[in-house]
């Protein structure tokens, strides 16, 4: 796992877009995995950005999205098929047919499923992958449980994930109750991932990804298993690292091999630290577990 602390929103977006535009660059038909929510927003600024300068170019991506709810209409204002158009395919030259979203108006739930798993085992399997990550450790709309579905799948929402979504609706009866959503092992089965935490609420469950366990109740946890990418925004990671790295509003506090012990000690592992936009005392830190 390499994991990123950016100083703040606008370096953790730069640096999850230009992933993503250097995937593109390598396999210019890459397969994408792509999230909804409000973190990857600027990350989707910032490649509209690239692709309508010329720096990147989406005619030959094909793309498929983490999830949708159930049951929703397709032109239903929170839908994500109306979010993904909004926020990124109507801003990029992406060719609608190769966009791919969980059909939220799907008479037979089960089946749409099916159909969806196929489809990416058709289009080669996910290139990259993109995870936002709920505040009770969901990726995907795989919310914690006993045990958790491998496949796409229908799945219930719980309480909490209907409590957070809920400020995108005029109330939280209107939050559909279900959802249709990539299962664990399909994620796994991307051959990078990039997984976005910003905010001070996502603190407890970014940690729970540096310590040894794997939780069905924490379901990012699985991506343990898997040489990911975690990107994460200050104030996430700010009360992880143990009291010899300070996290300032500007970036990092260094304090030269005083950086290294709390950093072993929490992911207990040898690591390697990279240090860049380096101020006098401050700066962005990425540590690379070894």
């Amino acid at each position: 796992m390499r994991i990123i602390v950016c100083k703040n929103y606008e370096e953790l977006s730069e640096k999850a877009a230009n992933i993503v535009a250097s995937q593109l660059t390598l396999k210019p038909d890459s397969v994408i995995g792509l999230a909804t929510g409000s973190t990857p927003l600027g990350m989707y600024s910032k490649l509209a950005e690239m692709n309508k300068s010329g720096e990147i170019d989406f005619s030959d991506v094909i793309s498929f999205n983490l999830d949708e709810y159930y049951p929703i209409k397709k032109d239903n204002s929170q839908s994500y098929d109306k979010f993904m158009k909004d926020n990124l395919f109507s801003k990029i030259n992406i060719k609608p047919e190769n966009t791919h979203i969980p059909n939220g108006e799907a008479t037979d739930p089960i089946k749409e499923c099916d159909e969806y798993e196929r489809l990416i085992k058709e289009n080669g399997g996910i290139d990259l992958q993109i995870l936002g990550i709920g505040q009770n450790g969901h990726i995907g709309f795989n919310e914690p449980d006993a045990s958790l579905s491998s496949r796409t799948h229908l799945t219930n929402l719980t309480e909490n994930t209907i409590k957070a979504n809920s400020r995108f609706f005029a109330s939280s009866d209107e939050v559909p109750r279900q959802a249709l959503t990539m299962g664990i092992a399909t994620i796994l089965k991307a051959r990078k991932i990039i997984l976005l935490a910003n905010g001070a609420n996502k603190s407890r469950v970014v940690s729970e990804l540096l310590n040894d366990g794997i939780n069905t109740s924490v379901s990012a946890t699985l991506l343990k298993t898997h040489p990911f990418y975690l990107a994460g925004g200050i104030e996430s990671l700010a009360n992880i690292f143990g009291p010899d790295c300070i996290v300032l509003a500007g970036g990092v506090t260094l304090q030269g091999d005083k950086l290294l012990a709390p950093l072993k000690a929490e992911l207990k592992k040898d690591i390697r630290v990279e240090i860049s936009t380096l101020q006098r005392n401050a700066g962005a830190l990425g540590a690379a577990m070894l």
